[in-house]
């Protein structure tokens, strides 16, 4: 049997961070046509800032890999809002965005933004298989290392 999105994560320890409305004048995500669009997600822990500073610099790509993954879980956060709570109604984790705060010279992008990828193939199984692109950045908001927005596809309910 196939185990649901809600149970792989809880074989991974993991339970959903608590959403705060952005700030700012935009949505944490927005539907249309059967896709979801995650507005960038930022390490924090019900809305609490975990992770601060420069990739490189006061942040390891290990501790960067780990805000990526903390990023990646508020996007599931927002992928439950937007399915009323029912992630099995993903179909498709389409493109993953990661953006990292580092010194210009830090090159192991990809290793910091695996960890958003790790988690939502941890999550959603083979549904989670996604193209991406990782950049590094002069500066993200509040600081942080790391910012992952997501494109999704999802069943309509019904």
């Amino acid at each position: 049997m196939t185990q649901t999105p809600e149970q792989r994560l809880g074989g991974l320890a993991l339970t959903l961070p608590r959403i705060v409305k952005p700030a700012g004048n935009l949505l944490g995500y927005k539907t249309d046509r059967g896709q979801v669009y995650v507005s960038g997600q930022l390490p924090l822990k019900d809305g609490v800032v975990k992770y601060v500073g420069k990739v490189g610099d006061a942040v390891s790509k290990e501790d960067a890999y780990e805000a990526a993954k903390l990023a990646a879980l508020n996007v599931v956060s927002q992928l439950s809002l937007a399915t009323d709570g029912d992630l099995s109604r993903v179909e498709d984790i389409v493109k993953v965005s990661g953006f990292v705060n580092c010194l210009p010279e830090f090159t192991e992008i990809a290793f910091v933004v695996n960890g958003a990828s790790d988690l939502l193939v941890g999550v959603f199984g083979d549904r989670g298989s996604h193209a991406r692109f990782a950049i590094g950045v002069a500066s993200l908001p509040r600081g942080v290392p790391v910012e992952i927005e997501v494109i999704a596809r999802f069943r309509e309910a019904g």
